[in-house]
């Protein structure tokens, strides 16, 4: 089998760049992890400017690469920095543009989504940012579809993340489109972070599950509910067990999570049923068996609507991937 061409990664910088935001591309991308896929990622860091390029924090970045590479890159992140006071220079929206025409996928973490919506690729679209400036964002750019409530949109091309740590959730989630379920788990647990705060593979993730104490019963049932996704699982069983009235369980679970038992659990199920159709020979009926979704045409309909591909599609392209 021909050896796969190696995918660039650019994540492109100016003054006042947020570090945090900048190691996540780096950590995720950055490192050789050749050892789960190979080739791996090839990372660069590309200066909007000539020159070092002085942090947030007041340190200096000097890197080789520039705008040009950002225009040939297949993949470019832009992290954040002080873009909601400042101008997007003409030649990066040149860049980003430029690549964009070429096939290059974007992404943006926090403030970089005002980045994005300089070039006008997020008109028109659902795009998100950090809770503090999602209604500046909606100001300055009311053709954009702006949701403060999500860690991330997945607009194919075009993706945008929140605050911070919702970088690392884009970009896993990046690696998980690339590579599947299990390589960017693995990279996950080498970062000591969640796979996968709302455990679906949606094109946009919900507010996480939040950490309760070791006795709140909902902390058990939420586990309870991951060891028996393959049994119907009502609200009425569910808020029983909990001690609760359904009424309560319902909202508590919303206050929680962020979505609604149905809502969360059919995330789940997606989640299961792509490590199945990734790991195992079962068939698409016994995978919706497996994960809870009772029927293959069951499974076919919420796998489409999360994934944007077809079980038997999926399965092709990460068991090829798996064995290349």
């Amino acid at each position: 089998m021909a050896r796969r061409r190696r995918h660039t990664v650019a994540a492109v910088i100016a003054d006042g760049v947020a570090p945090f935001e900048l190691a996540v591309g780096c950590e995720v991308f950055g490192i050789d992890r050749s050892e789960l896929v190979d080739p791996w990622y090839r990372f660069l860091v590309c200066a909007s400017t000539p020159g070092p390029t002085r942090s947030s924090v007041g340190f200096t970045i000097d890197t080789p690469y520039g705008l040009d590479d950002v225009r040939c890159a297949d993949t470019v992140i832009i992290p954040a920095w002080g873009v909601t006071t400042q101008e997007v220079p003409d030649d990066l929206i040149d860049a980003l543009c430029t690549a964009h025409r070429r096939g290059a996928r974007l992404l943006s973490v926090c403030s970089g989504a005002f980045v994005l919506a300089a070039t006008g690729l997020l008109d028109g679209r659902r795009a998100t940012t950090h809770w503090m400036y999602t209604d500046l964002l909606a100001t300055r750019h009311p053709a954009i579809e702006v949701d403060p409530k999500v860690l991330y949109v997945d607009e194919g091309d075009v993706m945008t993340s929140a605050g911070t740590a919702a970088g690392i959730d884009l970009c896993l989630h990046v690696v998980r489109l690339d590579h599947g379920a299990e390589v960017a788990n693995a990279v996950a647990r080498r970062m000591v972070v969640p796979p996968h705060r709302d455990g679906g593979q949606a094109q946009f993730v919900e507010a996480p599950v939040a950490p309760t104490a070791g006795d709140d019963p909902l902390a058990a049932t939420l586990g309870w509910m991951l060891e028996h996704l393959d049994q119907p699982l009502s609200v009425d069983d569910l808020a029983g067990r909990s001690h609760m009235s359904p009424r309560h369980f319902a909202r508590r679970f919303r206050a929680v999570t962020g979505t609604t038992p149905h809502q969360w659990l059919l995330s789940q199920r997606v989640l299961l049923a792509s490590r199945l159709l990734e790991t195992t020979d079962d068939s698409v009926e016994l995978v919706a068996y497996r994960c809870g979704m009772g029927t293959a045409a069951s499974l076919r309909v919420h796998f489409q609507r999360a994934v944007g591909t077809s079980p038997q599609a999926y399965r092709r392209t990460f068991r090829q991937d798996e064995a290349g």
